[in-house]
């Protein structure tokens, strides 16, 4: 992550993290069937994000920003549309992750629903000099500017740091890209799974003996966007001191090396080859005894619950658990050596006992018993059955008026003196064009309607 700064703000002083502490204590939820755009509260209140993100690792940054108080106005294109609006992932429908559909109804949402929760959308097309001068004005009027496409785009439409830090003295540009925007790399287009295995974390993920299998889903987008929401806030604070602006650059891949220092650690300090007949190690833990350690079937399909025995007390209890089967008493498994060395053995005879169980069984029985254990959580579980997630109210129900009441995960931070202001799910595609362009950017109503004619929005 790097950053350049450049001369103070010439305007006044905005509202930022330090004044507004406290303003969101007591924030009323709006009804459900008002999606008019309100006054923010929290600590971000007064800060307006003008945002071309799209997919994760842009998107899920400004959402947090969002969540906490920013008036984030996501920028789109009607001849492009955001891929999280395309995948069926909706209440009630289940499809393939990431099997787009060409006739998706992009106001159903998908992702994009996740995504872009408490924030404006509006459209534009960036291609037409109208289109070209609206986003000027947007900027302008934004002390923010977020995006995440691939390095150059920005460049062609001439929105450059320089320009727009002509159109907002003091403005906070962050970018975001796979290999950041310097090195010969930097042109290079890129998603999660590519970030995942340029900088090393696939090479280093799956089973012992077999080939990298890479993380399931867009793992590296999610981590990089909560970096980039750290710098974006460093520098909002920054700003507040000193009135600077700055441009961020956001390499995706050097986080994703920034979560090796373990196996780095390990090659460097005692030159361990990484790709062994023993490495990756999969599910157990190395170096610790621990045995039996790893993820068990269980009953269902696709089920599956976490065990770990980390010494003889463990084990003996563990055994008793079991009901003291005669495989357990034999000489491969009587010490905790014994057992490290035969854990495949080992874990035939466990998964027979998991096998018939279901995972929070396995889980309960274990924790009652001092065993560490924990069932593999789906999606119903942690929605429906998980008590902790419940008490935290890790996820909430919002209205929207395509796919209806809807669950919604939650920002898993709690604040004393702020409160996370849901007040509206995903914006509709172009939901807020009248609201953007005839409130904040002062166009007429006839402007708007010739504008959404000409094809400009």
């Amino acid at each position: 992550m790097s950053a350049r700064t450049d001369k103070p703000a010439s305007r006044g002083a905005e509202t930022g993290i330090e004044e507004t502490v406290s303003s969101a204590v007591g924030a009323e939820p709006l009804p459900d069937d008002d999606r008019r755009p309100v006054p923010r509260v929290g600590p971000l209140a007064g800060i307006r994000v003008a945002d071309f993100c799209w997919m994760g690792v842009g998107s899920v940054a400004t959402r947090l920003l969002g969540d906490f108080g920013a008036e984030v106005i996501k920028i789109e294109n009607r001849r492009r549309i955001d891929r999280p609006r395309l995948l069926p992932i909706y209440k009630g429908e289940a499809r393939n992750y990431g099997e787009e559909l060409a006739d998706a109804d992009p106001n159903r949402g998908g992702l994009h629903n996740n995504y872009s929760r408490n924030k404006l959308g509006i459209t534009v097309d960036m291609k037409t000099k109208r289109g070209s001068e609206l986003v000027d004005r947007l900027i302008a009027a934004s002390s923010v500017v977020t995006e995440n496409f691939a390095p150059g785009v920005m460049e062609r439409w001439g929105l450059t740091y320089e320009r727009l830090e002509e159109l907002s003295p003091g403005v906070i540009y962050g970018r975001m890209s796979g290999f950041g925007h310097s090195g010969p790399h930097a042109h290079f287009k890129s998603y999660g799974p590519i970030v995942q295995a340029v900088s090393g974390l696939s090479f280093i993920s799956g089973l012992p003996g077999r080939e990298p299998s890479g993380w399931g889903l867009s793992y590296m987008d999610n981590q990089a966007a909560y970096y980039n929401s750290a710098a974006l806030l460093m520098a909002i604070l920054r700003r507040n001191k000193t009135g600077l602006g700055a441009e961020i650059d956001v390499s995706a891949v050097e986080v994703g090396i920034s979560m090796l220092g373990p196996d780095l650690l390990d090659v460097s300090v005692n030159k361990a080859v990484t790709r062994r007949a023993d490495f990756p190690y999969g599910n157990r833990l190395p170096g610790s005894g621990a045995a039996p350690h790893g993820v068990y079937p269980a009953a269902g399909e696709d089920r599956w619950v976490a065990i770990a025995v980390l010494g003889q007390d463990d084990w003996e209890r563990f055994v008793r658990v079991l009901g003291e089967p005669e495989w357990a008493m034999a000489e491969e498994f009587r010490t905790q050596a014994a057992r490290q060395a035969n854990q495949d053995a080992l874990d035939v005879h466990v998964s027979a006992w998991t096998r018939d169980k279901t995972p929070h069984e396995v889980m309960e029985v274990l924790q009652a018993a001092g065993v560490a254990a924990g069932a593999a959580q789906n999606a119903q579980d942690l929605n429906e059955v998980d008590p902790q997630l419940a008490e935290r109210g890790t996820f909430f129900e919002m209205d929207h008026p395509v796919i209806g009441q809807a669950r919604f995960e939650g920002t898993p931070i709690k604040f004393s003196r702020s409160v996370q202001q849901n007040w509206r799910s995903a914006p509709l595609l172009g939901e807020d064009n009248d609201h953007v362009y005839r409130h904040i950017l002062g166009l007429s109503e006839d402007e708007v309607a010739d504008l959404a004619d000409e094809g400009v929005i």
